[in-house]
């Protein structure tokens, strides 16, 4: 939620100090320019200090999907999230995890709606539609990411996963592996619980997967950051709940406005 405030304000105030591009042909140069003025500016001037979070490293990572159905290892099916009762069909379908069915790391069937760079974290922050009473206490950034009672200030929250040399970025957007109670682990010092999945921490989505070269089950180090903090990457590109995304639309509505209100004149 900061980011998009920042770069909406960062795109405001672009468009009031450069001068509007007069004609319909210069439209997308100028929506392009203000997209990129407010998505790769790092720091606004009124920004907080960033506070840095620490990885957790060497957890035993474990590839879930939108869709998957209960199994061995797998105790509950991923038609749904711990936050989304329609997952799949907001997400668009099936994220098959099946090299053959892939490209560029989404499905060939469809356009995922939502970032198909995810991932699964053992703590839930709301049960029967209210905040666990630990929750203010143990999420660092409850106080600022906070917009209502029961609103998740969980759910797509950026996270950086990384093995050996390459990084990736996900949003979290399910709880899991097993577990929906560990805070201890999530946003404190302890090492994950013992399950089935050889005491897996983290579940990745297949995209993950591929950008990280990783096995079926592996290891790998993860710290939430913030969002100003994402770089440029694949994990940038889809989803109406992605915050770059959204960005995006927002600075070309405006762009599409601004250029009406100047033929208006």
């Amino acid at each position: 939620m900061i980011l998009l405030a920042d770069l909406a304000a960062a795109a405001k105030g672009d468009e009031q100090s450069t001068s509007p591009y007069a004609t319909a042909a210069d439209l997308f140069k100028y929506a392009m320019k203000l997209r990129e003025q407010a998505l790769l500016k790092v720091e606004a001037p009124t920004r907080p200090a960033i506070q840095r979070f620490p990885w957790k490293t060497n957890i035993v990572t474990t590839v879930f999907w939108v869709g998957e159905q209960a199994g061995a290892n797998n105790p509950v099916s991923n038609y749904r999230s711990s936050w989304d009762t329609n997952w799949t069909g907001n997400y668009g379908g099936l994220d098959n995890p099946d090299s053959s069915t892939r490209r560029n790391c989404i499905p060939v069937a469809f356009i995922p709606r939502q970032n198909p760079f995810y991932c699964a974290l053992p703590y839930n922050d709301v049960m029967h539609g209210q905040f666990k009473p630990e929750a203010p206490l143990v999420i660092p950034w409850f106080k600022q990411a906070y917009t209502g009672p029961g609103q998740s200030v969980c759910k797509d929250r950026w996270v950086a996963i990384r093995k050996e040399n390459r990084t990736c970025y996900a949003q979290w957007e399910d709880c899991g592996p097993f577990r929906t109670d560990h805070f201890q682990y999530v946003f404190q010092n302890e090492r994950p619980k013992p399950n089935l999945n050889d005491g897996a921490g983290l579940d990745v989505s297949p995209a993950v997967r591929d950008y990280l070269r990783l096995q079926p089950t592996d290891t790998t180090d993860w710290q939430f950051v913030e969002a100003w903090d994402v770089p440029l990457g694949p994990w940038r590109s889809y989803g109406e709940n992605n915050h770059f995304v959204i960005a995006r639309r927002q600075t070309e509505r405006q762009a599409e406005q601004h250029l009406k209100e100047q033929k208006g004149k």
